[in-house]
């Protein structure tokens, strides 16, 4: 199936059970219609929560029937705050609606997902959360939107998190209280934490789930990208501790050796001898090594991966820093974007 084969006038059978649809977003313009169009008509009610735009989203989604929720933007907005807004939206108008899909109004869902989706969690009792393969629309428009689309290439089955675009279970998502609204990166890991402590699971499928439009062309939106991971790491963490994933753990122990500790250390030596420089080699060497071991895809992929997982930590140690910082002082943080 490729990224042009949705179409706006898709017609979608009918669910196997009653669901819904929350979209969130902010002047997305023809993204949002895209995105609306790929969910109305498949038998699911649809909320769209809007953040303060100005460039007729609210107007033109009520226009074609949809269900809105304009936030006020007097109260710090993030992403988990729009999601609850919609999700309880959605309560109200659909109590029914045992399975929720929640997705963000740059995505296009694609044809048939709502149902494979649906029909999965159906068949799978305890399971809480599904999401399948989320693609780049424009791949080819830059490196920033490549990684996107190698970074959404994962191993599908069991695992410890989903993104923001994941079908879920209703009544799980209101047991566990749905995303912590204080976050400005990371919910979805987190509240997927909270899922599977109570004994539901995670899982991904190999369905395409929908496309993605990152829209990022410049380096500058890729480091604030990776900014705001590294500080929705160190939250999550300090939210957590002891019963975070290993995965995250290990992730953090590698954005303070290598972004932090290794940087640190090299200044201070260069200090000394600048014959110490030498040891910067360390980065490009890590790189050769994590393309190595990621052989047998494409090898243009493996190298661009390799090079930006390496980069990455140092912005990430930003968003670290920047966390624990921002605690320190008794600060919230600012709300990190991209776009």
């Amino acid at each position: 199936m490729t990224r042009d084969s949705a179409s706006a006038e898709t017609s979608i059978a009918a669910l196997p059970v009653p669901c819904g649809v929350v979209v969130i977003g902010r002047n997305e313009g023809d993204r949002l219609k895209r995105c609306l169009a790929s969910v109305r008509g498949a038998g699911a009610a649809v909320v769209y929560v809007d953040s303060g735009s100005t460039d007729g989203s609210v107007e033109w989604a009520r226009s074609v029937g949809v269900d809105v929720v304009a936030l006020d933007m007097s109260t710090p907005f993030t992403a988990a705050r729009g999601r609850n807004a919609g999700f309880a939206r959605l309560r109200e108008l659909s109590p029914a609606s045992r399975f929720v899909q929640f997705v963000d109004g740059d995505c296009e869902v694609a044809p048939g997902w709502l149902r494979v989706a649906s029909d999965f969690l159906d068949h799978q009792p305890d399971v809480a959360c599904v999401c399948g393969r989320l693609r780049e629309r424009f791949p080819e428009r830059s490196i920033y939107n490549r990684l996107c689309d190698i970074e959404w290439n994962r191993a599908v089955g069991e695992t410890d998190a989903c993104g923001g675009i994941v079908m879920m279970r209703s009544d799980v998502f209101a047991a566990v209280g749905g995303f912590r609204e204080s976050l400005i990166a990371g919910e979805e890991p987190e509240l997927c934490l909270r899922i599977r402590a109570r004994g539901d699971r995670v899982w991904r499928i190999a369905d395409d789930m929908a496309w993605h439009d990152a829209a990022m062309t410049r380096f500058g939106q890729w480091w604030r990208r990776a900014v705001r991971g590294g500080h929705a790491l160190a939250e999550g963490l300090a939210l957590h501790g002891a019963a975070s994933s290993a995965r995250d753990k290990g992730r953090l122990r590698r954005v303070v050796a290598w972004g932090m500790a290794l940087p640190a250390a090299l200044i201070a030596m260069a200090a000394i001898h600048p014959a110490w420089l030498a040891l910067v080699a360390v980065y490009p060497l890590r790189i050769l090594r994590m393309a190595w071991k990621a052989r047998g895809a494409e090898p243009s992929a493996n190298w661009l991966w390799a090079s930006f997982m390496v980069l990455s930590s140092f912005p990430e140690a930003v968003g670290v820093a920047t966390y624990w910082l921002n605690r320190s002082r008794g600060q919230r943080g600012k709300l990190i974007e991209y776009k």
